[in-house]
């Protein structure tokens, strides 16, 4: 079969594309590739319109309910995107067609509308981004009970049902197989690699700065999860000794206007910036303003097997990066980074300070970080797996499900 009748529908139901960066890289490279791709996705983040097509890709996307921040809340927004998903699957199936449903979680049930369609010969793959179990965990602050014993029992089922799945990361890799019970043949690590050409490094706008000396960055989404109250104990904490630093936090997400509330109560209201969701200039200038770039995820089961786009992003822009000792954090990152303790906001501090203070070692990081992006992780690199994957389905080297 030829790519340019090969047709895949890919299915993320938590953020809407093109702003989700890893899915829209799939998308686009298969697209590229003589593959006819569609998505579903949500409206949001101004991705409003229900259907378009953008760079040869095909878009619907579906309304959501507001967005969950409980079990009964995400349990809504599941249910609700479900509806949807399968309701516009069945459309692109009538007026596209597609020989595979690739599904994006969280959650862990896409294939339950890639079930809709296996008697016409569609298969499922899987690409997972978050390990549910662990996400639930770290969002609820519990392991076990029913509501966890579901995420493990979706997780299983998915991957019970898929063709064969893409992972993130080795760690990820290691939880299909030995969690899963996956076929180690079957699971490819295709990690997010960023796109040099979109992070790209541009003069600094020291305006951004307020006056300060030094400027400390971060980007990514502000939940519960994200452990961003850590940079607002070590901004206190390096206030209290030299009040030498501004901190630019860019990003938006549910627990933004309560981590604004927090930093007016400690006092740091004129050197943090919440700037909310930004433009990708305005973020660009923030980031490269940065002497220093930060990553507050704080050690969980979760964090600790994640990869982070952020930590590959400030490497992509020779940012040196503090974080706390995560497995693939490390991993990325290696000598780009210095590692606070795990969940110590004042050794977070001391190791920014460290930085600050030493130009050298920030320019030989940053350095380091960089060239391994352009090297090995860039989307150029680590995007082959996808193709490498999709050959392999198509040509019949899995077999049958």
């Amino acid at each position: 079969m030829s790519s340019e009748s090969r047709k895949i529908l890919i299915i993320v139901e938590n953020l809407p594309v093109p702003f989700d960066t890893r899915v829209w890289q799939e998308a686009t490279t298969l697209a590229k590739n003589g593959y006819t791709v569609s998505v579903i996705c949500p409206k949001g983040k101004s991705f409003t319109a229900a259907e378009e097509t953008i760079d040869d890709v095909h878009i619907f996307r579906h309304d959501m309910p507001a967005e969950g921040n409980g079990p009964v809340g995400y349990l809504r927004e599941y249910a609700w995107a479900l509806r949807e998903e399968l309701r516009l699957a069945r459309k692109v199936y009538r007026e596209i067609g597609f020989d595979v449903i690739h599904g994006c979680n969280p959650p862990d049930d896409i294939f339950l509308v890639a079930g809709r369609f296996r008697k016409y010969g569609v298969k499922y793959v899987f690409d997972h981004h978050d390990i549910c179990p662990e996400l639930f965990e770290a969002k609820f602050g519990r392991a076990g009970g029913p509501l966890y014993r579901s995420q493990l029992f979706l997780e299983r089922q998915t991957y019970k049902h898929c063709a064969f799945a893409f992972v993130t990361n080795e760690s990820y890799r290691r939880i299909a197989i030995e969690r899963d019970h996956m076929d180690p043949g079957r699971v490819i690590v295709l990690r997010s690699g960023p796109d040099p050409a979109r992070m790209r490094i541009i003069p600094p706008v020291p305006s951004i700065k307020r006056g300060y000396e030094f400027m400390v960055g971060y980007v990514g989404v502000i939940g519960q999860q994200e452990g961003v109250e850590y940079i607002l104990e070590a901004a206190k904490i390096i206030r209290e000794h030299e009040n030498n630093v501004f901190w630019g936090i860019v990003g938006g997400g549910p627990h933004l206007d309560s981590l604004k509330k927090q930093a007016r109560e400690m006092g740091l209201d004129d050197c943090v910036e919440f700037t909310g969701r930004v433009s990708d200039r305005l973020l660009l200038e923030y980031l490269n303003t940065a002497d220093v770039c930060v990553n507050s995820d704080e050690y969980n089961a979760m964090n600790d097997k994640s990869t982070m786009n952020k930590i590959l992003e400030y490497m992509a822009l020779a940012k040196p990066i503090v974080q706390f000792d995560l497995t693939e954090g490390r991993y990325s990152a290696r000598e780009a980074s210095v590692y606070a303790r795990n969940n110590d906001a004042a050794d977070l501090a001391d190791k920014v300070r460290e930085l600050l203070a030493d130009p050298e070692k920030r320019r030989r990081m940053g350095e380091f970080g960089r060239n391994r992006i352009l090297s090995e992780l860039s989307w150029e690199h680590t995007g082959k797996a996808l193709l490498d994957g999709y050959e392999k389905l198509f040509s019949g080297a899995f077999g049958k499900e």
